[in-house]
């Protein structure tokens, strides 16, 4: 019994160290495995599992939508970048740069992308002439370079996969309209499919994205009471347009300029899955984003007809994404395993099970068990998923809410952020001087103005000017 709960007793409780833990779960889990160079990590297959099927999963929603992929290349000219002034001074501090092709220097340093709008303008400039080829609604799935100082599996690496949609429109409202259509697709994959509950707003002018006009975000509370920004939308407005000369002929034969988007959502949504579900014995993973959902561990399996037994239960369910472990573990090292692993249900079969005609399921979220006769077990299966599912959004969006403070005195607002981890609801009134202040004493930052909008006070929680805006606050990731 010792040798089963060694793999458990290997993760540092969550309480204990929050950090350690969530390294423990990405190692232990055999999520990642490190690299040989620093801040770069390998995804190994239970962790490209779950990329894959966010990948999945959002790509029908993009398509749905009307978007198409494509491909652009890795590298970006330096000249081309340059060319929107804003976007280069906003990325250049996380810029990898090509500078030797071989043994030979090249006239012009390469780029490797941290984002692809300048190549995605530079495209747009050559092939879009009339209103006709409006709108182009383009997405690529890669992966991109971005050279930080301090990371992390999952939430800051070198190298990263995301998805980045870019889009060209022939009118403001246009845009705008395509903006806020791509976060309401973040939000509710994320919500229907990863039972994460999201905080939707604007990012103010100090945290928008670099050349855009406005970014949109959603923001996720872990268990640590720290924000993540978890998926955002910019409206480009016309300004890359202008740099890049992205113009086009409209209906009354005049000269304009195109109107633009820009979305994405990466590989850190699976660090979101791990630290808002997770508990001390591993993954908890939402059946709907499971790699598998349901694992049957044989009990005495060496006996006659139980591994039979089992693998008629697996054809049984194979709507399901269900496997058979047929390893030759004890059955209590299987049950640490698929626990660590975040399955979300295991069905236990055994002589005696056999006999009676029936299964026990295990819930991996809570622990809870019960028997199910052999007939009903697929529908049985089928509806306890889908409880699993509710009942694991239902519970991050109470530890959210309940996580959530507001506050209208200064003091009572560092007090808050320092002492209750969470989202702080504060009045801001729209001056950097007051955001820049908020954060040097107290390192939260603004999340997001919500799109709800509250007025909890009239005046700014820092300066007690008339207040303009209601803001998410917080630490973040």
């Amino acid at each position: 019994m010792a040798k089963d709960k060694k793999m458990v007793e290997a993760i540092t409780s969550m309480e204990e160290d929050f950090a350690q833990w969530y390294t423990d779960i990405v190692k232990k889990a055999e999520l990642v495995e490190y690299s040989g160079v620093r801040g770069c990590v390998i995804l190994r297959p239970s962790g490209y599992a779950i990329w894959e099927n966010i990948q999945k999963e959002l790509d029908a929603r993009f398509k749905a939508t009307g978007v198409e992929n494509v491909y652009m290349p890795m590298f970006i000219p330096e000249s081309l970048l340059n060319k929107e002034k804003d976007h280069v001074e906003g990325f250049a501090p996380e810029v990898a740069w090509v500078t030797h092709g071989g043994s030979e220097a090249l006239q012009e340093r390469l780029c490797v992308r941290p984002t692809s709008e300048t190549l995605f303008c530079d495209m747009y400039s050559k092939i879009i002439e009339s209103y006709r080829d409006l709108p182009k609604l383009y997405n690529q799935w890669c992966s991109v370079v971005r050279w930080e100082k301090t990371t992390r599996p999952f939430l800051r690496s070198l190298e990263f996969l995301w998805q980045e949609g870019h889009t060209a429109h022939a009118t403001a409202e246009e845009a705008e309209e395509r903006t806020q259509q791509m976060l309401n697709v973040y939000a509710d994959f994320c919500e229907e499919i990863l039972a994460i509950p999201m905080i939707k707003g604007r990012k103010t002018d100090k945290e928008k994205f670099a050349g855009a006009h406005a970014t949109y975000t959603i923001e996720a509370l872990m268990h640590d009471g720290k924000a993540l920004q978890s998926g955002t939308s910019h409206n480009f407005g016309d300004g890359f347009a202008n740099a890049f000369d992205i113009t086009y002929t409209d209906k009354e034969n005049k000269l304009q300029h195109v109107h633009q988007t820009s979305w994405g959502m990466s590989t850190r949504i699976i660090g979101a899955i791990i630290m808002v579900h997770g508990d001390d014995s591993g993954l908890v993973l939402p059946p709907r984003i499971a790699p598998t959902q349901v694992m049957i561990i044989p009990i005495q399996q060496k006996k006659e007809g139980v591994l039979e037994k089992a693998n008629e239960l697996k054809s049984a369910l194979s709507n399901f994404r269900v496997k058979v472990d047929d390893s030759d573990k004890s059955p209590g090292w299987k049950f640490s395993e698929q626990e660590m692993r975040g399955i979300p249900m295991r069905i236990e079969i055994g002589p005696k099970d056999i006999e009676a005609g029936q299964a026990v399921l295990v819930r991996r979220d809570t622990g809870e068990k019960s028997v199910v006769s052999l007939s009903d077990l697929p529908s049985a299966v089928d509806e306890l998923l889908l409880q699993i599912q509710n009942d694991m959004l239902a519970k991050a969006r109470a530890h959210r809410d309940s996580h959530t403070y507001e506050a209208t005195d200064y003091e009572v607002f560092k007090e808050t952020v320092a002492n209750k981890p969470g989202f702080v609801k504060a009045m801001w009134c729209g001056e950097l001087a007051c955001e820049e202040k908020i954060k040097e004493d107290t390192g939260a930052s603004s999340r997001c103005m919500p799109f709800e909008q509250e007025s909890i006070s009239g005046s700014c929680v820092c300066c007690k000017k008339p207040a303009k805006s209601l803001v998410y606050w917080g630490k973040a990731y």
